[in-house]
């Protein structure tokens, strides 16, 4: 978005510092100049902020390789071997659809278990099969990500890692949350404002509204209902989270195509059925 240019060029170097494979480098410009980078990065400049979703959409778009890594412009890759490994997890497993990276704190602190795409979270430095990965940490199977029809671009943003997710389980694939390929991060608190609850709350809607069988989608969202409940002690909070609740169920939520309950069953026998 154009507001961090030297963490942008640490990102950038990060990925061109890799070896022994090739990579390509697309910075997208979300509604943002762009500052100078270095040569051959492809640059898109978008003319609004279409979102986290789709401006990844637009990104992949102009790419050309088999594997797709989406990078936050404020995180950056701790080895140089990263691509490689990964490369070589999907050339081992044709049926690996998407790897979710493992974030470290750079300053040697304690991986925040909210980065760990597991219900039962437990060591974050255990590799596992998984139902979601992290959009701004992970790599993806070009073939799978098409798939999957692509992150949905509605959603602005929150939920639509998982909306992905679960059409590429449903076609297939797997999803690998893999501890040995690490992603630096400096350790943040999440922001949480308005927009954050009307986002989140709208966008779980319509992900069970896209994706799940009616019986499941209306489990999915009362769980959702009763742990907002139980967690939120703030007014303001559960009024915006309400408002995009409602939301979710007024406005279109892009096609509906449920995943099988075959696959339902998958991500039971993961740990994690689609109700949480």
């Amino acid at each position: 978005m154009g507001n961090r240019p030297a963490e942008l060029r640490r990102a950038i170097n990060s990925v061109l510092e890799q070896e022994g494979a090739e990579v390509e480098v697309v910075v997208v410009g979300n509604g943002a100049d762009l500052p100078e980078l270095p040569d051959g990065v492809v640059t898109l400049r978008l003319p609004e902020n279409v979102g986290i979703p789709e401006g990844r959409n637009h990104g992949v778009k102009v790419c050309t390789g088999d594997i797709v890594l989406f990078l936050d412009d404020d995180g950056w890759y701790r080895s140089r071997n990263l691509v490689r490994h990964v490369r070589e997890k999907f050339a081992a497993d044709p049926k690996l659809g998407a790897i979710s990276f493992r974030i470290a704190d750079p300053d040697g602190g304690p991986d925040q278990r909210r980065h760990v795409p597991r219900l039962r979270v437990g060591d974050p430095q255990r590799s596992s099969r998984v139902t979601t990965f992290l959009g701004g940490a992970c790599a993806i199977r070009r073939a799978a990500f098409d798939q999957g029809g692509g992150l949905p671009g509605a959603f602005f943003y929150a939920h639509e890692e998982t909306d992905l997710a679960w059409r590429i389980l449903d076609a297939g694939y797997d999803i690998e949350y893999d501890a040995e390929a690490v992603m630096y991060h400096p350790a943040v608190a999440p922001t949480r404002h308005a927009d954050f609850y009307r986002l989140n709350a709208r966008n779980r809607v319509w992900l069970a509204r896209r994706n799940l069988p009616w019986p499941l989608a209306a489990a999915y969202l009362g769980t959702w209902i009763g742990l907002t409940l139980l967690r939120e002690r703030s007014g303001p909070a559960l009024r915006s989270w309400f408002a995009g609740f409602r939301e979710g169920w007024r406005t279109d939520a892009g096609p509906r195509t449920p995943i099988r309950w075959a696959t339902a069953w998958r991500m039971t026998r993961m740990g994690r059925p689609p109700i949480i």
